[in-house]
């Protein structure tokens, strides 16, 4: 199963997120630190606003941070925004289905199967399992930050 890089940025910025919780991180900050494209991060911070997992804040100043607590954010639940349909194969979904085996495939069965396997460890994993180990994760990120979560480092 391989997930699209939307998906990647959308988690990066919400580990960021929780790592520097509860304070604001800006898109230039995900920017810097994960090298990505600044529109992508932009529109990555509206959807994630308007499913309610950050909040964000207008004007200088401003950014995003977590709107509800990183454990409560499960991981499975950002890759099903984030990604849209989870249809491995044209015969998953039976609207577009053209396939003459539907029904007696094993090769569909088992990619269902495996699916749901995958989406069932996702679903078992929050923001917070992600961002557990944050002394690491701040180290490997520190050189790149330029001073974005330094106080945070000291405060441990």
């Amino acid at each position: 199963m391989k997930l699209t890089s939307y998906t990647n940025f959308a988690m990066r910025a919400l580990q960021l997120a929780a790592l520097k919780a509860p304070d604001l991180i800006r898109v230039d900050d995900v920017v810097r630190v994960h090298g990505l494209a600044r529109p992508h991060v932009v529109k990555i911070v509206h959807e994630l606003g308007q499913a309610g997992y950050i909040t964000t804040q207008r004007g200088r100043g401003g950014g995003f941070r977590l709107a509800r607590h990183a454990q409560d954010i499960v991981v499975g639940d950002v890759v099903r925004l984030t990604e849209g349909s989870l249809d491995l194969v044209e015969c998953f979904n039976p609207a577009s289905n053209t396939c003459p085996l539907i029904g007696i495939c094993k090769l569909s069965k088992a990619l269902q199967d495996a699916t749901r396997a995958f989406m069932a460890v996702l679903d078992d994993l929050t923001l917070a399992d992600i961002a557990s180990n944050r002394s690491d994760l701040l180290a490997r990120i520190a050189p790149l930050e330029d001073g974005i979560i330094a106080p945070m480092r000291k405060a441990k």
